[in-house]
C-alpha cells in the first residue's frame, strides 16, 4: 500500500484522506481519470496521458485545475514518497467538485476535486502473459461518448463481469455489427499479414498503447490499417489480440 497520496493540494497518509459524500464524482460519476505507468521510477508517456486528460476535461466542461508542470511535480513527489525505483502506476481523478446538496445542475464556479495516487505494479511473467486468453462478443451497451475517459465505468464493468460469468477473460464489444474494442482493451486482428485495428471514434477510448503499436508497426515496416472490423472479420482473422487500456489499472499504458 502507498504511504501517501495527493488530495486537493495536500500530501496525506492514505488512511487519513477524506472527501465529502456530496462530491459529484461520488453522486453522479461526474469526473474523469487517467492512469500513467511508471517503470523503475520513470513516468511513461506522461505527455500523451495529460493530453488525453485535457481532451476528457474539455469534453465535459471541467477546467484543468493544474498546469503540466504542476502535474509532473505531483507525480514525481508521489513516486519518490512511495516507490522511487520500482514499477508503479499513477492514478489521477478529477471530479467537478462538491455541492451543498445533491442536484443534477451545478453552479459555474465549482472547484474541482483532485486525487492522485501511486501504487506499486507487478506485471505478469512473459510466458503467462502471451499464453492466450478467452474472449466473448457482447452487444456494446455503453453510452455514445466512450472517447471520454470518465470515471463512470459501470457499463464496462457489467460487460466485463458478463464475460467472466461466461468463462472468458474479456468481452469484445459489438456495435451495429462492428467490433469496437474490449470492455477494458483496444482491439487488433491480424489477417493476411496485415494488422488491423478499428479507427478512432466517439465510441472508442483510444489507448496510449494502441498508439505505440501503430508507431512500432510503421517503424518496423509492418502493414497496419485502421478500418472497421465486422463480427465476421473476427472469426476469419488469423489472430486476435488486445492491448489493455488503463481501465485495467496499470497493466497497459
Amino acid at each position: 500500500m502507498p504511504e501517501k497520496l495527493y488530495l486537493n493540494g495536500n500530501y496525506t497518509a492514505v488512511k487519513k484522506a477524506k472527501i465529502s459524500v456530496f462530491d459529484r464524482g461520488f453522486m453522479f460519476g461526474d469526473g474523469v481519470y487517467e492512469v500513467i505507468p511508471v517503470y523503475s521510477g520513470k513516468l511513461f508517456r506522461s505527455e500523451g496521458h495529460l493530453a488525453r486528460l485535457q481532451h476528457s476535461l474539455d469534453a465535459i466542461d471541467i477546467p484543468n485545475p493544474l498546469t503540466t508542470l504542476q502535474w509532473i511535480e505531483i507525480f514525481s513527489t508521489l513516486i519518490e514518497h512511495n516507490f522511487p525505483s520500482a514499477d508503479s502506476v499513477i492514478y489521477l481523478q478529477i471530479t467537478r467538485g462538491t455541492m451543498e446538496k445533491r442536484d443534477h445542475a451545478w453552479p459555474p464556479d465549482m472547484q474541482p476535486n483532485v486525487l492522485v495516487t501511486c501504487t506499486e505494479q507487478v506485471y505478469a511473467k512473459q510466458d503467462s502473459a502471451t499464453a492466450g486468453e478467452k474472449a466473448v462478443t457482447l452487444d456494446d451497451t455503453r453510452w455514445s461518448d466512450c472517447h471520454i475517459k470518465t470515471i463512470n465505468l459501470l457499463a464496462n464493468a457489467l460487460l466485463h463481469q458478463e464475460a467472466r460469468n461466461q468463462g472468458a477473460n474479456e468481452a469484445i464489444l459489438i456495435r451495429e455489427g462492428f467490433a469496437i474494442e474490449g470492455s477494458q482493451s483496444n482491439l487488433f486482428i491480424v489477417r493476411d499479414d496485415i494488422v488491423i485495428t478499428p479507427p478512432k471514434s466517439r465510441h472508442m477510448l483510444g489507448g496510449i498503447t494502441r498508439e505505440i503499436v501503430l508507431e512500432l508497426c510503421q517503424q518496423n515496416k509492418i502493414i497496419c490499417s485502421e478500418k472497421n472490423i465486422s463480427e465476421d472479420d473476427l472469426h476469419q482473422a488469423n489472430e486476435i489480440w488486445l492491448s489493455l487500456r488503463e481501465d485495467k489499472y496499470g497493466l497497459q499504458q
